[in-house]
């Protein structure tokens, strides 16, 4: 049960790296904006996974920084979403309608 759950652990760690590392190629190739779902997603995926890796090895700085990695993608996803739904998002006011 315990070689199984290393390999789950390890599998993570992987996948993780994978996705960060696809994350930043393709933001730094200037194929998607930092700012967009899909690298967001990547990077929260993959952030999330390389906690899990980190964290059954023990490896706590690497989980604080991954936890920390991971809510930086959430707000971003959460304000984008506020921004296309029209809502203002954190630090900026709503559009005033003017009528004259």
């Amino acid at each position: 049960m315990e070689e199984m759950l290393s390999l789950a652990a390890t599998t993570a760690g992987w996948l993780g790296a994978l996705g960060t590392a696809t994350a930043y190629g393709l933001v730094s190739g200037r194929v998607v904006e930092s700012g967009s779902a899909t690298f967001q997603s990547l990077n929260l995926s993959g952030a999330a996974l390389l906690a899990v890796s980190a964290a059954a090895s023990g490896a706590w700085p690497g989980v604080a920084a991954n936890f920390v990695w991971v809510l930086i993608s959430v707000v971003t996803l959460i304000s984008a979403r506020g921004a296309l739904s029209g809502r203002p998002t954190p630090g900026e006011t709503a559009p005033s309608s003017s009528r004259g």
